[in-house]
């Protein structure tokens, strides 16, 4: 018999909360209302106990006692949710045997920054989708829940599930080379060994597993377009998953690769370079999610080239980038599920919306763009009922930025306000 474990519910919003903060009234001169699809002139936001109590007009008197947030001025809209992150560490330097310069203990620490960088971007949820060292988003995780340092809300992956000198293993280092246990977690060859790895990561306190499907464009020695695991092996990740009540995300560039994750039930496709018409009809059949980091291949093409990444790196990137990008434009034509994800680490965290533009420009409507990484990505996560909108009962998690034309969403680079919780977070570092 299985037996279904409880999902982890979003936290509060940590350490920036102020008890008893009674009655809290945010004026906006525009609201982004992501649930009808429509912006709404002259709104009131009441907030109490660190949820949203009502949107009313901003004619309405207020309620009793309550402290006004004027932000007549901007337009306010759904704290951002950003599904493909990693936190954990320094950004990406095109070296991946870099990590046994630094402990555990450095690699969370400049997590914390890397928290309230993106916390300030106005990112108040993230999905961190694998760390090489198994669990250290998971500490980030649980010590922005009990207050210890701020940062957004997590949904972590703890490690990854890849096989052996797959995308989600360390490679490049000599054969004769022993790589520490905390970094080789997840590899796991058979759908038995895979099944094992999947429960030893959850009960390591993940919320979610990431399985690599196909190779990467950063891992050294990897194919993104090759598979490497068979249907039945992601399909017994998802099995293990599914019966501990967590959802299985799935690195894949290639379109065969993406398509066994597909049909084995995966959650969500990440990154998707390389798929095909039928990988495409398969999403839409089964509902599957695209997670597509749109603006990660500009900056590996500029920062790489002047940084000397290796040649191999930068070619893979090359040839993924465009193709990437005119899968995602046949994704928004054909009306699949797409929902907002950038790989926030390969390029330095906090400049996440800068893809908004980006997803815009292959096809997306501005209030398309924002409902991906609000209301949608709640969705793909299974947090719809606490994050993602302003609805009465989900945490008043909000931005706000200058003017009230979203014509340019290049606006929400530098937000004016942002919430987490009904608390104002301090913008400067």
């Amino acid at each position: 018999m299985r037996v279904q474990a409880q999902v982890r519910r979003p936290a509060s919003v940590g350490s920036e909360a102020v008890a008893d903060q009674g009655v809290l009234a945010v004026r906006a001169g525009r609201l982004v209302d992501v649930v009808a699809g429509t912006l709404l002139a002259d709104q009131t936001i009441v907030v109490a106990d660190e949820r949203v109590v009502r949107v009313q007009p901003g004619a309405e008197p207020l309620p009793d006692g309550s402290r006004l947030l004027d932000y007549s001025s901007c337009t306010v809209m759904p704290g951002l949710i950003d599904l493909h992150t990693h936190l954990v560490g320094p950004i990406e330097a095109g070296d991946p045997l870099s990590i046994l310069q630094r402990s555990a203990a450095v690699e969370a620490l400049i997590g914390v920054r890397n928290a309230g960088a993106t916390l300030r971007a106005g990112f108040t949820t993230v999905r961190d989708v694998g760390s090489f060292r198994a669990f250290v988003d998971v500490a980030l995780r649980d010590a922005i829940e009990s207050g210890t340092v701020v940062g957004p809300r997590m949904r972590c992956a703890g490690a990854y599930v890849t096989c052996t000198g797959g995308g989600g293993e360390i490679t490049g280092a000599t054969p004769d080379v022993t790589l520490p246990a905390e970094l080789r977690f997840g590899v796991a060859d058979t759908a038995d060994e895979i099944a094992r790895a999947v429960r030893r990561i959850l009960g390591g306190g993940a919320d979610l597993i990431k399985v690599i499907a196909t190779g990467a464009v950063l891992a050294p020695g990897t194919d993104p377009g090759a598979p490497e695991y068979t249907e039945a092996q992601i399909r017994a990740a998802v099995e293990v998953a599914t019966d501990h009540g967590a959802f299985v995300a799935a690195h894949a560039h290639g379109a065969e690769g993406a398509k066994r994750a597909i049909r084995a039930g995966v959650r969500s496709i990440e990154h998707g370079s390389l798929l095909d018409e039928e990988a495409l009809d398969l999403m839409g059949e089964h509902g599957t999610w695209l997670v597509a980091d749109v603006y990660n291949g500009t900056w590996i093409g500029e920062v790489g080239k002047r940084e000397a990444w290796p040649q191999a790196t930068l070619a893979k990137n090359a040839a993924t980038t465009d193709t990437q990008r005119a899968v995602f434009a046949q994704a928004v034509q054909r009306g699949l599920n797409v929902a907002f994800g950038t790989d926030s680490g390969v390029y330095p965290h906090g400049l996440n919306a800068r893809q908004l533009p980006i997803m815009v420009g292959l096809g997306m409507t501005p209030l398309a763009a924002i409902r991906s990484a609000t209301l949608d990505a709640a969705t793909c996560l299974g947090w719809q009922d606490a994050v993602g909108s302003l609805q009465p009962g989900r945490f008043a998690d909000l931005v706000a930025v200058p003017g009230h034309d979203l014509g340019n969403l290049e606006i929400l680079a530098k937000p004016s306000a942002v919430l987490k919780s009904g608390t104002e977070v301090r913008l400067s570092a």
